[in-house]
């Protein structure tokens, strides 16, 4: 049993031991399609299946009892609800008081206070890594500081990386500098540095000038052979982004 399996064998487990009855039921019904999230997207990105209780179980603002595919628990200042929906009869022939319903279930979670990520899940099995950039500048806005598993980073690295999120995940030296106040060569440098701890990668122009940088994400095998990157690819294997969540100080 690999370390996926044995963790996720884990992870249900302790689950299934602690949940109501109708909870345990739905554990125990879990599908193709929620194991495949934490396998082809969770797992990459994040490393490990902690503070991830599946089919949680939720008390919605009008007193209901509602259940999502996954709550995202850390010992942090946030809450994370993740769900995995698949374009089958039960979307195609949806009723309009259903969907109503799952509109004012969003809302409600929303205003309670939870962050939100949902998934096709065709897009999880076709662009898997595109999935698990979601879930790391979804974590990496929400959850706090950001850093390899080796290397910690500086307050400017910090601020860079920061900058990078808002910008989904991509920024120009030119553009850094006019949003953070301080000149380009210093947004440079700092953009070497990041580049060397293998955090992010520059997109190069024709005349190999690199124009812009990148958030890294090492691709997965199926992404490699099918040429994904188009112009943007990474040449070379880039290592794994693993972010780890500090508590506030």
């Amino acid at each position: 049993m690999d370390q996926f399996e044995h963790a996720y064998e884990r992870m249900m487990q302790a689950s299934i031991e602690t949940a109501s009855e109708e909870r345990r039921r739905r554990i125990k019904a879990h599908d193709q399609a929620e194991k495949e999230f934490l396998a082809k997207v969770w797992w990459p990105a994040v490393g490990n299946l902690d503070d991830l209780p599946p089919a949680y179980e939720l008390v919605d603002l009008t007193g209901g009892t509602r259940f999502a595919d996954y709550a995202y628990l850390p010992p942090l200042s946030f809450r994370l609800i993740i769900e995995i929906d698949g374009f089958g009869p039960h979307w195609r022939d949806i009723s309009r008081w259903k969907f109503a319903d799952d509109l004012q279930r969003q809302n409600h979670l929303l205003i309670d206070g939870w962050h939100l990520l949902r998934f096709a899940f065709d897009d999880m099995k076709e662009k898997p890594r595109r999935c698990q950039q979601a879930v790391l500048l979804g974590l990496a806005k929400w959850g706090g500081k950001v850093r390899t598993e080796e290397t910690v980073l500086s307050i400017m690295e910090r601020g860079l990386l920061h900058l990078l999120i808002e910008s989904r995940g991509e920024l120009s030296p030119t553009e850094a500098a006019e949003k953070a106040g301080f000149n380009e060569r210093t947004a440079r440098k700092a953009f070497g540095t990041l580049e060397a701890k293998g955090i992010v990668h520059p997109i190069v122009s024709r005349s190999r000038r690199k124009m812009r940088y990148r958030l890294t994400i090492k691709p997965c095998a199926a992404e490699r052979r099918n040429g994904v990157f188009g112009e943007r690819a990474v040449r070379g294997t880039a290592p794994d982004l693993r972010p780890i969540f500090l508590r506030p100080p």
